[in-house]
């Protein structure tokens, strides 16, 4: 039986190649990076000792370092389980939930057709290419010179022109054997009743092919060379080849170089995408001339779980991203969400790498902020919330716009987070009728989406933003601080990362269940970092698993004091969801809490590191104009780091399966 090549490539897609080989290897824990799609094992061809059998879900391949076989889904099983190509396919579309397609005459001729119509795209693409080096493009040559684009980037992207002319097109095809039909179903022409001839669809214009996922042209972008065209950018219409919705611009490229540090960007058009490329930044996409659509919102997760979309920085660029909020919100889950860049005002990112380098547009990335950062700073930061009412109107729209999440799980935590963001807004106390203090859009606010309760000179958790939660979590804080335990044994890990490290230990299956997770993390106290590497070594072992045995493992490095320290630790701060007694089910939820503020805060401590360098340089080059807004914004992220740091996950209705009575977190 023939299969069609989008029937295949759609089940390669949707199964990623490690689930295929993973029923028949065992995967290597310290050199395999589950984030990244990252996996090695021994060899299943041959006999071998250490790993040396690689696979990489984003390219959909295995190869073996040691023997020399490599191959796709189907190369593997036919090779390791002697199955015919059939029963390959018929494997891989099972675990697919897609069924098999019938013989069927007509499908079988609409695939020739398709193919044909590839074969046609690609004499289209050939001609506007050699057009563009030809005598009519000159005037196209000269824009591309202009906007910086290297003969090299050219090729690369097969850039082509279409002369201003109705018919060149249309008469190349038909010298080379390619009917009036196969021409009109590529929509390389317009045509239709009203319409006695067909003419050519792009005329004097700069051509940029679009690639499937298999890299064949389906469609082609166009823009325009005079002012007075119709439309700036013109693309292919709907064909049997090509769907809008389904297609990001250079996304085969992408996918590709995504294999280095697993970011995938996406941008807002075709030569955005080019000049980054150009610069060296390949793991670029763009959607086709429109917002995205859900359908291109699955490929860029197909590729990594959370792509940074870049947006200008003017209001025009605000409201796509507030769009593409409302569109992502519903499909987001654990392990699946966004980031959003914003550009400096007036640039885009041609502009900025042209300029100026790659360097700002790396920057830019980096300080992509997370979707629920996005959220909040939508909902509260052009308001001016001075009474209850308009304090309670922010809350309604907070509680609408989460429960669009169709995830439950992730609809509660980001509930539980814009909660934790309104009580650091709010506070209590001084903060009401206080005029200034009621604007989240002004002020430190508009930068980080945060408001940065602590106030002035003051602690967080008091002032600003104090309340009855602040003081209860400063209570905890200084009895754990002032306690003869701490004391008499010097200075002890952040109770988070005690939180993190004890939850584990007393409940050990999580190392099974999350190992690649849990193997990536890292603490600030080397003491914890120490516990941690003999716990995932203990893990790494194979074979029966508990907690005696890993508190065997942990006594036996000499961690016997230090482990019982990090148990009064918790104790003393009645984090009761990282002892013992916890249900499993209430210890993975506390400690998703703690790991979650945990993230937060490193990644703000690595902020607040840079934005100190760049302090640094200012000062050294004298810069006065740049140096309040960096203090500016570095005062906001310590005060933000402070406040996370003195906050603990703070469980609603849960503790059920503990034997705890609901909402009791010092009970």
């Amino acid at each position: 039986m023939r299969f069609s090549p989008s029937f295949l490539d759609d089940i390669r897609e949707r199964v990623p190649i490690s689930d295929v080989i993973g029923r028949h290897v065992t995967w290597d824990r310290k050199k395999t990076n589950t984030s990244r799609g990252d996996w090695w094992a021994c060899c299943p061809f041959h006999g071998e000792k250490s790993p040396s059998f690689h696979c990489e879900d984003r390219k959909g391949r295995y190869h073996c370092f040691g023997c020399g076989v490599s191959g796709d889904h189907f190369k593997f099983l036919t090779e390791l389980e002697s199955l015919n190509f059939p029963e390959a396919v018929q494997r891989v579309a099972d675990m697919a939930g897609i069924p098999m397609p019938v013989q069927d005459p007509q499908e079988a001729r609409r695939e020739r057709q398709r193919a044909s119509l590839e074969d046609v795209m690609e004499m289209a693409a050939s001609f506007f290419e050699n057009q563009l080096q030809g005598p009519q493009g000159a005037k196209a040559r000269a824009y591309l010179r202009d906007r910086g684009l290297s003969g090299r980037t050219i090729a690369a992207f097969r850039l082509g022109y279409s002369a201003d002319s109705r018919s060149a097109l249309k008469e190349h095809l038909a010298s080379r054997g390619v009917d009036k039909d196969q021409i009109e179903a590529c929509g390389l022409v317009v045509h239709g009743p009203e319409i006695a001839v067909s003419y050519d669809r792009f005329r004097d214009r700069i051509m940029f092919p679009i690639l499937s996922a298999r890299e064949r042209v389906i469609a082609f972008g166009g823009r325009a060379l005079s002012p007075g065209a119709p439309a700036k950018y013109l693309n292919s219409n709907e064909t049997e080849l090509f769907h809008k919705g389904n297609v990001l611009y250079n996304y085969a490229r992408a996918r590709r170089a995504c294999g280095q540090d697993g970011t995938l960007i996406v941008v807002e058009g075709y030569m955005d995408v080019i000049a980054l490329a150009q610069a060296g930044i390949d793991n670029v996409v763009a959607p086709l001339g429109t917002a995205l659509g859900e359908n291109q919102l699955k490929l860029l997760w197909r590729v990594t779980p959370q792509p940074v979309l870049c947006f200008d920085g003017d209001e025009a660029g605000q409201r796509a991203a507030h769009r593409t909020v409302d569109l992502a919100l519903p499909h987001i889950a654990p392990g699946r969400s966004l980031r959003i860049a914003v550009l400096p005002p007036g640039k885009d990112p041609d502009d900025l790498v042209r300029h100026d380098g790659r360097t700002p547009f790396d920057q830019v990335i980096t300080s992509a902020r997370p979707l629920a950062d996005v959220v909040w700073s939508r909902e509260a930061g052009g308001g001016v919330f001075e009474t209850p009412e308009s304090r309670a109107e922010l809350e309604a729209k907070l509680r609408q716009t989460t429960s669009l999440i169709a995830d439950e799980s992730l609809r509660r935590h980001y509930q539980q987070d814009m909660r934790d963001r309104m009580q650091a807004f709010f506070g209590g106390g001084p903060r009401y009728g206080n005029r200034d203090q009621g604007k989240p859009g002004g002020g430190s606010y508009g930068r980080g989406g945060f408001d940065r309760g602590g106030g002035r000179g003051g602690r967080p958790g008091e002032g600003r933003g104090g309340g009855p939660q602040s003081a209860r979590i400063m209570a905890v804080s200084e009895r754990l601080t002032q306690s003869g335990l701490v004391r008499g044994h010097g200075a002890m890990p952040s109770l988070r990362e005690t939180v993190l490290v004890m939850t584990v230990a007393n409940h050990p299956q999580m190392l099974h269940d999350e190992f690649d997770e849990l193997a990536a993390l890292e603490f600030d106290d080397k003491g914890l970092m120490r516990v941690w590497q003999v716990m995932l070594d203990a893990a790494s072992v194979g074979g029966r698993f508990d907690r005696e045995r890993l508190y065997a493992a942990l006594e036996a490095d000499g961690q016997g004091d230090f482990i019982a320290r990090l148990e009064a630790q918790i104790r003393n701060a009645r984090i009761w969801t990282a002892t013992v007694e916890a249900a499993a089910e209430d210890a993975r939820e506390g400690y998703q809490q703690a790991l979650s503020l945990h993230k937060r805060t490193r990644a703000l401590k690595w902020q607040k590191a840079e934005l100190e360098r760049d302090i640094a340089e200012a000062t050294e080059a004298g810069d006065g104009e740049a140096i309040p807004g960096l203090m500016l914004a570095l005062q906001e992220v310590q005060l933000e780091v402070a406040r996370l740091e003195n906050q603990e996950a703070i469980i609603d209705g849960f503790g059920v399966m503990s034997g705890r009575i609901k909402g009791g977190r010092g009970s």
